[in-house]
């Protein structure tokens, strides 16, 4: 779906979050979503922290987990949890108990992302075979292709066996903690907010019948048995045709 500007393309992607929601809660006992970081989200966040859209969401119900999280500290500027905390989960009735955020200041990475794939696999009921099925994942897209922290020519990109993992991102020079795509695309709803023109050529990319595109990661996301939804700018659609 592409939208005049970036506000008007998150208040329609706000709208189908809680949509989202109502329907999921209606049908089971909670509803799972996995945030996404950066700063694309920051206005979708802020718009469903306000009323009358907030109290529209089943805010008791919801469980929150995050796709992905810089190797930094909790209180850091940079950490998705706090821009996540400060400008939406500070303001709505969540309950502290249902945020799950990345322990990405642990001292073992790799067994951080070890138990936070048992944490999701705990608390996220499985639709097909045993993988745990997110009611929605919101993903972003840089302007190389990444998606959550899977980057271009990285390990993470082709791990089949781990539902989320630590690995060193060299592009970046940092240490990054990401879902991998058997978890996003065995949600059963999955979003890309995509905005701005540095975006432009790789959204025309992953939306192309190119085999070429699979080089971007982002290409790869593809629900199993879920949907897949872009909600795009003008600016971020305008090399599509």
């Amino acid at each position: 779906m592409v939208q005049p500007t970036a506000a008007m393309a998150a208040q329609h992607l706000v709208e189908h979050i809680i949509s989202i929601a109502q329907q999921a809660t209606a049908q089971a006992s909670s509803c799972s979503i996995a945030l996404s970081g950066g700063t694309t989200p920051r206005e979708a966040y802020r718009l469903l922290a306000t009323q009358p859209l907030s109290e529209q969401v089943p805010w008791d119900k919801m469980e929150v987990f995050f796709g992905d999280e810089r190797d930094v500290s909790p209180d850091n500027v940079e950490n998705n949890y706090r821009m996540a905390s400060n400008l939406l989960l500070d303001h709505v009735p969540v309950p502290l108990s249902h945020v799950h955020p990345m322990p990405t200041d642990a001292s073992d990475m790799n067994a951080a992302a070890r138990q936070y794939e048992e944490l999701i696999r705990r608390l996220v009921p499985a639709r097909d075979g045993d993988l745990p099925s997110f009611d929605v994942i919101l993903l972003g897209m840089g302007g190389e292709g990444h998606t959550a922290s899977l980057f271009p020519e990285t390990p993470a990109v082709c791990n089949h066996e781990q539902l989320v993992v630590s690995h060193f991102v060299p592009v970046i020079g940092r240490n990054r903690m990401t879902f991998t795509f058997p978890l996003i695309n065995a949600a059963r709803n999955v979003i890309f907010f995509v905005t701005g023109a540095d975006k432009a050529k790789a959204v025309a990319a992953v939306l192309s019948d190119m085999e070429a595109r699979y080089a971007m990661p982002a290409a790869h996301v593809a629900p199993r048995h879920g949907q897949l939804f872009f909600y795009l700018d003008a600016e971020a659609a305008r090399l599509l045709h």
